[in-house]
């Protein structure tokens, strides 16, 4: 077999390599891949043309069907609301040119094969202000009333130093990190499985505080209350403390919340895009094709309403307006809690194993109130402190998280002024959007008592709760203590010759099946999965040189754990 990744000797690491998104529980190089000249696969001639339903226009789903389109099929694409799904830029009114990124909105370097797309698109980046970070000009920290400014992690009172090594020694004591970077850096599949299989055989049960009480740098509750409130990277982490462990190594060890990038113009630009672009080099389709195009009308198909298998093995969608039409084959890249409750299923779609697995995943919530200012009025100085008036804050009020986000000169300012997780957003689920904007800026007054924020709002606010959003239900899937066994049978669905032929031609794809829920390269190489399932599924096969996720799964595959 064809390794899709290259073996580095022991000791070989070359440190100044970069740390990606490369596993850890399926370390295949999607970077390389989509960048191949081979390209990522073909069908034979015969297949061209066929139809296959795409459920859902995010990210994942819009680039399906463009590598669908790509290799000659036609993608059909349904969609509930709007493209983009997770991905979606809110213009304010009067002011179109301004967006509040209601969901994504900060990206990784790490994350090479999204910022492949990315690049494809034409998109440019920008660092994103988070906490500390170095193109955040300061950080004010609010706990328990005491507020503290910094442009560094060493203006912080020690025991954020503290905090932060403590987090920094966990991580190496008990989660090997250092190796485990090591690998990931040099691409060895083999010493990063062997690590990684033995940490998700220890921790499968672990919760994230549990981690951190059970380590012996974290024995002082106010170490793992400090950490929990503010954390480090991109805010605190008290909210994903009853969450899976794995779940939060795989970010760590991944350098997913390092280094930020926000997409100028909006992140929903990305979807948006692989959508409507023609898709250079595809075959079967005439030059200028785009996804959208062979869309009658521009335009995707409304809802699906009911999701069922047809005797002769295919697949019959019923879409919210009542056209019923059939498919050979299915990318299924929605929330997979619809499949539970707003789309009408078929038992028969999935084995009983894989809608366990359905039932059990488990999303977190998420909420953000964003208000545009006439100017980034944030960057004035208080003749007084000789500082910025206002700093990217991180408090255990209300708000929680707050961040200053600069459009440019002459252009008004964006404030998102509350980012919020599970159950700090419920707290939020019964307030529209002003009450929601009055609470935080009550939340900050405390903190910048001589800052009049309101004085300077010049629209009306835009907010998002995740959990009530009929589509999503949630922001991301996080998986719980003992679910690593679910997470596996649903990544690894696009291996289809695994499963009974009754059970073939839906492919599970997005944010759900992913390891690395909540960020944009999960949805992306899940995507690649579905891809490669399809292709396969119509016979076709990928270069000699350059080999899919399918063709090496069982050199890299995900641990499957015993009963």
């Amino acid at each position: 077999m064809t390794s899709a990744v290259p073996t580095h000797a022991a000791g070989g690491t070359d440190a100044a390599a970069p740390i990606t998104m490369f596993g850890p529980d399926f370390p295949f190089a999607y970077d390389d891949y989509v960048k191949h000249p081979d390209g990522i696969g073909s069908i034979p001639a015969a297949a061209y043309g066929t139809r296959v339903a795409i459920i859902g226009g995010g990210l994942s789903g819009m680039l399906a069907a463009r590598e669908l389109l790509r290799m000659g099929l036609q993608p059909v694409v349904y969609e509930a609301d709007q493209i983009g799904g997770r991905m979606r830029s809110v213009p304010f009114e009067g002011h179109e040119d301004v967006v509040a990124e209601m969901g994504s909105m900060r990206f990784p370097p790490s994350s090479t094969t999204l910022f492949h797309y990315l690049d494809e698109m034409g998109l440019e980046t920008t660092p994103f202000p988070n906490p500390l970070a170095e193109s955040t000009p300061s950080t004010v920290v609010d706990l328990k009333g005491e507020t503290h400014f910094a442009r560094t992690l060493a203006d912080l009172p020690p025991v954020y130093t503290e905090v932060a090594e403590a987090w920094t020694r966990a991580l190496e004591e008990h989660a090997e990190l250092r190796p485990l970077q090591d690998a990931i850096r040099a691409r060895d599949h083999v010493k990063l499985k062997e690590i990684w299989n033995d940490l998700i055989r220890r921790y499968d049960d672990e919760t994230f505080y549990g981690f951190l009480a059970r380590s012996s740098s974290f024995q002082s509750f106010r170490l793992r209350e400090i950490f929990g409130q503010v954390g480090f990277g991109t805010g605190g982490w008290d909210t994903d403390y009853p969450n899976s462990i794995l779940e939060i190594l795989r970010v760590v060890l991944t350098a997913a919340d390092d280094h930020h990038q926000g997409v100028v113009g909006g992140s929903q630009q990305l979807p948006v895009r692989l959508w409507e672009r023609p898709v250079e080099g595809a075959v079967h389709w005439p030059a200028g094709t785009s996804v959208q195009s062979v869309h009658e009308g521009g335009r995707t198909h409304p809802a699906v309403a009911a999701l069922r298998r047809t005797d002769a093995g295919g697949f019959e969608i019923t879409d919210a307006e009542g056209r019923t039409d059939t498919f050979e084959a299915v990318v299924y890249t929605a929330q997979v809690w619809m499949l539970l409750n707003t789309i009408n299923s078929d038992d028969r779609l999935l084995p009983i194993d894989h809608w366990t697995a359905v039932e059990r995943t488990h999303y977190m919530g998420s909420s953000k109130v964003f208000v545009l200012v006439d100017r980034p009025f944030w960057k004035d100085m208080d003749p007084a402190t000789g500082r910025e008036v206002m700093s990217m804050t991180l408090t255990d009020r209300m708000s929680r998280g707050t961040y200053l986000l600069d459009q440019g000169e002459g252009k008004p300012g964006l404030i998102c002024l509350s980012y919020t997780w599970s159950d700090d957003s419920l707290k939020l689920l019964p307030l529209d959007a002003e009450a929601r904007m009055d609470l935080m800026l009550k939340s900050l007054a405390e903190i910048y008592p001589g800052v009049d924020i309101r004085s300077h709002v010049i629209a009306p606010p835009q907010t998002v709760t995740w959990e009530s959003e009929r589509a999503f239900m949630g922001a991301f899937k996080a998986n719980l203590p003992g679910h690593y066994r679910y997470q596996e049978r649903l990544y690894s669905h696009f291996m289809q010759d695994r499963l009974a032929p009754e059970f073939r031609g839906l492919f599970l794809a997005g944010d759900d099946v992913s390891w690395t829920a909540g960020w944009a390269e999960g949805a992306v190489t899940t995507a690649l999965n579905a891809v490669w399932g399809v292709m396969h599924q119509f016979g076709g096969s990928t270069a000699a040189a350059n080999p899919g996720p399918g063709d090496v799964f069982d050199e890299i595959a995900p641990l499957v754990l015993g009963d």
